[in-house]
């Protein structure tokens, strides 16, 4: 994304910035939610944020959570700036935005940038698409000023959306990815590649801290990690491609027993999705462990059962990362308790791939260092 490039900001090189995020509902738990919940969580100071630490360098800025999944956070494209709730996606490369030129039905439910009123727009005329989820993104690239918190930058690529699919029960605007220049076109440099090419931020390093109680804030750090938010050491973990925030697991297990993972296999961290996805017959004899049983598109627990559950246990260089099963497990209104697990990840890789979205996520800060081709995890406060 963009940031305005403003000589005052060249201080900001050595600091530690930590967005606030927002965190709301899937679009599924969007949809059967509807006309269940009237009113969003209220408003809410997380005391940590705001007293984790007397350093001058570190910009720390309360959060808002709203209900359940996704976290989001606000920026702005343009001049004069122009706000936008968007998804901090790690398995995504570009950034795109709905925009008036957007001629789906969706669209009109959201905030549209509207190009004619930034003076600092640079359009090209391309159009391109992008497979986002199960989604598609039709539109057309240009470059504009964007401003993340205090940090600003200038001739940003993104994505101006003229139509789209899947998105209809979207809460969110538009999606900032995270992810390796490799997953997108070359003309759509990713916003934090920018910031680190800029000198925008000290160090070329990003985290996610993904609360997991209510009452507190959701961040994303950039140019460092403030240690406040996780607790016992950081481990560190290679990287196993170029690509995706990717890593070799060892093994996945229930109860002692081996359930996935059980020669090896990979794992994605992708903080675009609240799900747990593995290869199908993978996933079904987790489904049987755990007494799931179809419900729609989706598979339904006994809410009654969710504390006899077992955890499940993700071996990663060596090093087990348990998830519990109330992380696994969505408890929704009228007493509906819907899987997180999800099948289908041997569609798209013949390698034994698991996706580790916001489910796993939220029990442990995340960092990602694309400077020396990591990411480091560790329980989270």
């Amino acid at each position: 994304m963009k940031w305005l490039g403003i000589l005052g900001l060249v201080a900001l090189s050595e600091c530690l910035v930590i967005i606030p995020l927002t965190k709301i509902k899937t679009t599924r738990e969007t949809l059967r939610g509807e006309n269940l919940m009237t009113h969003f969580l209220e408003e809410i100071t997380d005391s940590r944020s705001q007293n984790a630490t007397d350093d001058p360098n570190i910009s720390l800025q309360p959060l808002r959570n709203y209900q359940d999944m996704y976290y989001t956070g606000n920026i702005t494209i343009g001049t004069p700036p122009q706000e936008f709730r968007v998804l901090f996606d790690t398995a995504l490369s570009c950034a795109w935005v709905l925009s008036i030129y957007c001629s789906s039905p969706s669209c009109g439910t959201h905030n549209l940038f509207n190009p004619e009123r930034s003076t600092t727009l640079m359009p090209t005329g391309l159009s391109m698409n992008i497979k986002y989820s199960t989604r598609t993104i039709v539109g057309v690239l240009a470059y504009d000023t964007f401003r993340i918190m205090n940090l600003v930058d200038v001739g940003q690529p993104f994505l101006l959306t003229e139509s789209q699919n899947g998105t209809d029960s979207a809460v969110f605007d538009g999606v900032l990815g995270l992810g390796s220049p490799r997953l997108g076109p070359k003309m759509c440099t990713p916003v934090f590649d920018n910031l680190k090419k800029r000198g925008l931020i000290s160090q070329p390093i990003f985290a996610f801290y993904l609360s997991i109680r209510k009452e507190n804030g959701s961040v994303l750090m950039f140019g460092g990690v403030d240690h406040s938010y996780h607790k016992g050491p950081l481990r560190w973990i290679p990287l196993s491609t170029g690509s995706f925030w990717q890593v070799k697991m060892n093994r996945i297990t229930m109860k002692g027993v081996v359930v996935g993972c059980k020669r090896g296999c990979q794992g994605i961290l992708n903080t675009g999705t609240t799900l747990l996805a593995g290869p199908t017959n993978l996933v079904t004899i987790i489904w049987k462990l755990i007494n799931a049983m179809p419900y729609g598109e989706e598979y339904r627990v006994p809410c009654s059962n969710i504390r006899s559950l077992p955890s499940i246990i993700f071996t990663i260089n060596g090093f087990d990362y348990p998830v519990p099963p109330e992380a696994y497990i969505w408890k929704g209104p009228h007493n509906i308790c819907i899987s997180r697990f999800e099948g289908a990840t041997e569609t798209w890789n013949w390698l034994e791939t698991w996706v580790l979205g916001d489910a796993f996520l939220r029990m442990y800060l995340s960092v990602y260092d694309q400077g020396k081709k990591r990411v480091g995890l560790a329980p989270a406060v």
